[in-house]
């Protein structure tokens, strides 16, 4: 699945959708500008310079291009028959006063949110785009997990520590990927193989993992808004399984510590697994033996049938949250996805609970006491957390909404062909060919999953991001 990028041509539906995306950030449940007091102690706070210092070590980053809030620099290296992994986070905790103004701030925003034209920002931007974030070329305290893999991949060992480092780097993940493929991989040459040790190590733990291409709004160079969706790229997996692989080190510090707060998801039941089975049939794509993740990393990414199967696939990655404990460990904490327990540990920039997490770990690292205002502000965190993950969720639907209606402006009274990817009643979800637009339309008694039909635009609304559809 390639990348592709529908545009919405410059015209009058492009100021419409300009007027709705503006009205979008204006109607948010959540402040978007900081106030005074907030921004000046933002500008006063600083970190107490670590003890340790690890300067000497080529850190790099790895994130989308542009991006300013840069949350984790990494280091890979060989060690005898396996390897070392440094993986430096953000020291949130460092700059950001309990019970302060900043830290009322965030607990009120709960996570960056992301919008078409800029970020609404969890922290103000001078720590988090600036004194936090590992840009390159500057020290920065961050909290450094250190990491011993053996030669499969496993690891033998790891601890936590607050030091000082400097990022060689900020690398993106298509130019990284371009050199890797090239065979001139740089600060991250080991990362496909350490990556691809760790996949291994979910497939052995049962973990799944869920790679719908990502459909993002950009704004172009001419100002005009577009909606891209590409598949994630193999570094960006490989990536990912160092961010894994330290969330599941955080709960593991917790879980023997006794206190902390843990990011879980239930395991399917079988009813679940019966439907979904029953459209991978629809589909042509029949789920015939081992887990769901082994049949999920087995399809072929450029058949045109995989999409809406990984779109199906959605139903068995439901029922996130947050578990808090403080005391006796809890019983089931398994993470079904990861197939371990997880705790969300290296996005402290963008995510609130992110914070609390590394703190704990750091205590229990360093032989310190959890500090009281974790322990009596943890059982806040679910909420807050909940209540962005709305927000977020919903600004995220809102913006595509918008953009896709604006998308098929210039084709109202015409018909479009649709890929049905899954049925719901009278109605089903479906992928227009072109524009590449996702959205529901009635269909026939007789619509299966997979089949191709024509659709007629009858009407659409940017301002509240509305497609109608006929048969």
């Amino acid at each position: 699945m390639p990348q592709r990028r529908s545009h919405v041509a410059p015209s009058a539906a492009q100021t419409d959708l300009a007027a709705a995306l503006s009205a979008l950030r204006e109607n948010l449940d959540t402040p978007t500008a900081f106030p005074a007091d907030v921004l000046a102690e933002a500008e006063a706070a600083s970190a107490t310079t670590p003890d340790l210092d690890l300067t000497n070590i080529p850190f790099a980053t790895l994130d989308p291009t542009g991006a300013r809030d840069l949350d984790q620099a990494f280091h890979l290296e060989r060690d005898g028959d396996g390897y070392r992994v440094r993986y430096a986070i953000a020291d949130v905790p460092g700059f950001v006063t309990p019970g302060g103004a900043v830290d009322a701030e965030a607990r009120r925003r709960g996570q960056t949110l992301y919008a078409a034209d800029g970020t609404i920002p969890l922290h103000p931007p001078v720590l988090s785009e600036d004194r936090v974030s590992l840009l390159p070329d500057v020290d920065r305290p961050a909290l450094v997990w250190t990491f011993a893999l053996d030669a499969a991949g496993t690891v033998t060992d790891f601890r936590l520590e607050r030091a000082l480092i400097r990022s060689r780097a900020q690398l993106d993940y298509a130019s990284t990927q371009e050199a890797l493929d090239r065979g001139d991989g740089g600060h991250a040459a080991l990362l496909p193989e350490i990556g691809a040790l760790r996949l291994e190590q979910e497939r052995r733990r049962g973990g799944a993992s869920l790679n719908v291409p990502d459909e993002e709004v950009v704004r172009t160079e001419d100002g005009s808004y577009a909606i891209e969706r590409r598949s994630p790229l193999p570094v960006e997996e490989w990536n990912a399984q160092l961010s894994l692989m330290t969330g599941m080190a955080a709960a593991a510090l917790m879980i023997d510590a006794g206190a902390g707060i843990l990011r879980t998801m239930p395991e399917p039941d079988e009813t679940v697994f019966a439907a979904f089975r029953h459209q991978t049939e629809a589909l042509g794509r029949p789920w015939t033996g081992g887990t769901y993740g082994e049949y999920l990393r087995g399809l072929d990414r450029s058949d045109p049938m995989t999409l809406p199967v990984l779109e199906a696939a959605a139903s068995l990655f439901r029922g996130a949250g947050y578990l808090v404990f403080d005391g006796e460990p809890p019983a089931d904490a398994v993470q079904a996805a990861i197939g371990a327990p997880y705790a969300h540990a290296t996005a402290p920039l963008r995510r609130l609970v992110d914070r609390w997490v590394l703190t704990i770990c750091l205590a229990v690292s360093t032989g310190q006491p959890v500090p009281e205002w974790v322990r009596s502000s943890l059982g806040d965190l679910p909420a807050l957390m909940q209540a962005s993950g709305r927000r977020a969720s919903q600004l995220d639907a809102d913006t595509v909404n918008r953009v896709e209606a604006a998308l098929l402006t210039p084709l109202v009274g015409q018909s479009v062909e649709a890929t049905v990817i899954e049925l719901r009643g009278e109605r089903a979800a479906v992928q227009i060919a072109e524009p590449a637009v996702t959205t529901t339309a009635p269909v026939t008694p007789d619509t299966k999953p997979g089949d191709v039909v024509r659709l007629r635009v009858v009407r659409v609304d940017i301002a509240a991001g509305e497609i109608e559809l006929a048969v």
